[in-house]
């Protein structure tokens, strides 16, 4: 990079190259790195809508590391629960950084940008799927070792005001209320629907004390979208959405944003954004050409009615060929397969995430956090 750049430079540093090598080597060498004084690192929590591939590193069946995902942008599967790119990819061209790869990736990752903690299946509790996924707790645990990388490389200092410009973005929820729906567990079954979503809530109150506590000041979230109606329901219940599901949606929405509001008060430069996710898929699916697509309701790829039978990209399900069908372009499509967006909703997503109104992201959107001070 330039080093004749004036005033906007800020931070230089040195960051050793990466080597799959244990013991330093001559050719290694040092390289120069220097971010604008502003620069904003995004550092991304959450579950399979903002996974860049986590779960393709452990031992998990909770990946998307198969064709037809990532058949679009990528023209390869990268772990990523889409035909294409992500919201966290269009968020971080929208900031004008790289992709943020997956933490657990195994090539050479610029901490300076930030990093991507999300994994698939992931929810609040601990108790979501566990064993098979990266919960919440966790990748603030990995967060937290990021933040220790990031002292080492660049001192101290300018890891600090690097970690109080970040934006922090989080996805979570819809695991915690599906899987226990469809196993029926206890803490479920024994809890009033405002007790569950308590727990939910509390375990992400928990963790986003725990981002602030290590210096982070900016976050954004997006809140549920409409689970009960997603294609994997409608398949299930004979085209009609599930009314259990989408009311512990409106309970857990309700009282994200109050909790949001709460803390906004009771921590030091907390500032947040939350976009309105519910509005914005219900909008897509209900009036798909008002936003330029052609279907809402019905899967691009899967089988069964809405195409919401989980079978997209699987060929075996017990030993037996099992088949899916595909559609030719993903999209005319707001759903790519039984539960999550093509990489053109995501793009609508994350545009109202990144600049939205006050109907639909408030109190601020994500480039107000990022450009403020």
């Amino acid at each position: 990079m330039n080093m004749m750049m004036g005033s906007r430079i800020h931070i230089c540093f040195l960051v050793l190259c990466a080597s799959v090598s244990i013991i330093p080597t001559p050719s290694l060498g040092h390289s120069h790195i220097c971010l604008p004084d502003d620069h904003v690192a995004l550092f991304i929590f959450g579950d399979s809508l903002f996974d860049a591939g986590n779960n393709n590193y452990f031992n998990t069946t909770i990946r998307a590391n198969f064709y037809p995902y990532g058949e679009t942008f990528f023209n390869y599967p990268t772990g990523r629960y889409s035909d294409g790119r992500i919201i966290p990819d269009f968020i971080a061209e929208f900031a004008k950084l790289p992709l943020i790869p997956a933490y657990l990736h195994p090539g050479y990752k610029r901490n300076a940008d930030g990093a991507n903690f999300a994994s698939a299946g992931a929810g609040a509790l601990v108790g979501t799927y566990p064993g098979y996924v990266i919960n919440l707790q966790t990748q603030l645990s990995n967060f937290k070792r990021t933040k220790m990388l990031l002292k080492k490389e660049i001192g101290e200092a300018e890891a600090k005001t690097l970690v109080s410009r970040a934006v922090y973005i989080t996805a979570i929820g819809s695991n915690d209320y599906v899987s226990a729906y469809f196993a029926n567990s206890s803490v479920f079954q024994s809890s009033s629907p405002e007790e569950y979503v308590d727990m939910v809530i509390g375990n992400l109150t928990t963790v986003i004390k725990g981002i602030h506590k290590e210096g982070g000041r900016k976050f954004a979230f997006l809140n549920l979208a409409p689970l009960g109606c997603i294609p994997l329901f409608k398949a299930t219940n004979e085209g009609e959405c599930e009314e259990e599901i989408t009311a512990l949606v409106k309970l857990h929405n309700k009282a994200l944003s109050h909790v949001l509001q709460e803390l906004e008060s009771q921590l030091k430069g907390f500032k947040h954004s939350i976009t309105d996710l519910y509005s914005l898929v219900n909008e897509a699916v209900n009036n798909p050409l008002k936003y330029g697509f052609k279907e809402g309701e019905t899967a691009c790829c899967g089988s069964g009615p809405y195409r919401g039978v989980r079978t997209c990209g699987v060929t075996r399900v017990n030993g037996s060929v099992q088949g899916y069908e595909l559609c030719e372009n993903p999209s005319d499509y707001v759903n790519f397969d039984s539960s999550h967006p093509t990489e053109r909703a995501n793009l609508l997503y994350a545009k109202a995430m990144w600049n939205g109104n006050q109907n639909v992201t408030r109190p601020y959107n994500v480039k107000a956090l990022v450009e403020l001070k």
